[in-house]
């Protein structure tokens, strides 16, 4: 048994051979786990042939690798011009995905109500009203 561990390109390569073969993603997925085991789903491979359908050859990684990194500051920023947005409408002015979006105003402790994004932290006279009310 070989040693050989295949990187994704590789095994891209390989997707593409069985393209041209005209075998099925499915095949090909049977093919390559006989082969490597299970180093790729069966979904990927059809992704992949898709790809390949649409003439696109290339076997580098289309995801862009990891995500943009912006800081709390920008966000804050953008938040200061103008409350009112959604999480949607801040990803794409950060030029980010929607979850990293949300997961940074969850960690800054930001809430949306009334269509504006404010901090979760109560006030000292709410905190007595619910405490007046609860007693």
């Amino acid at each position: 048994m070989s040693v050989y561990e295949p990187n994704s390109c590789h095994l891209r390569e390989v997707l593409i051979f069985c393209f041209n073969m005209k075998k099925s993603a499915a095949e090909a997925h049977r093919m390559l786990s006989n082969i490597y085991g299970e180093v790729i789903n069966e979904r990927t491979c059809r992704k992949w042939f898709q790809r390949f359908k649409k003439s696109d050859f290339h076997v580098e990684d289309h995801s862009g690798g990891r995500e943009k990194v912006f800081e709390d500051a920008e966000l804050k920023a953008l938040l200061d011009q103008d409350s009112c947005q959604n999480q949607k409408e801040l990803a794409r002015s950060l030029g980010v995905s929607q979850s990293a979006i949300s997961k940074r105003l969850k960690a800054m402790g930001m809430i949306q109500k009334q269509g504006n994004w404010m901090p979760y932290e109560l006030k000292p006279r709410d905190v007595e009203r619910r405490l007046f009310v609860c007693l």
